[in-house]
């Protein structure tokens, strides 16, 4: 997918534009397939994937993992509660390597 706005900007000129992957992540709680353990695995891969970058950009990809902490006073679907790395209180959900 990131490669395809590469591509696309390339072609309206824009091809030195930087391309910063902001909100991914994955609950670890509060729904279908939600669980520590997918959470973990999909930190853990994405951390691995946006090291090298893309095909069309290798290097390091910019990127931000929703979100730092558990939001248990978040309101809406209950899986909006567990996209944190953290409890509120500081503990981690599960490990995760940088």
């Amino acid at each position: 997918m990131v490669d395809s706005v590469y591509a696309a900007l390339s072609q309206a000129g824009g091809a030195n534009v930087p391309i910063v992957v902001s909100e991914s992540g994955w609950p670890s709680d509060g729904g279908f397939a939600a669980s520590v353990a997918n959470a973990g695995t999909y930190n853990a891969n994405l951390v691995k994937h946006v090291g090298g970058g893309t095909p069309r950009k290798p290097g390091p990809l910019e990127t931000y993992i929703f979100g730092m902490f558990n939001e248990n006073q978040k309101t809406g679907d209950p899986t909006e509660q567990h996209f944190g790395l953290f409890y509120p209180n500081q503990q981690p959900v599960y490990p995760v390597s940088f």
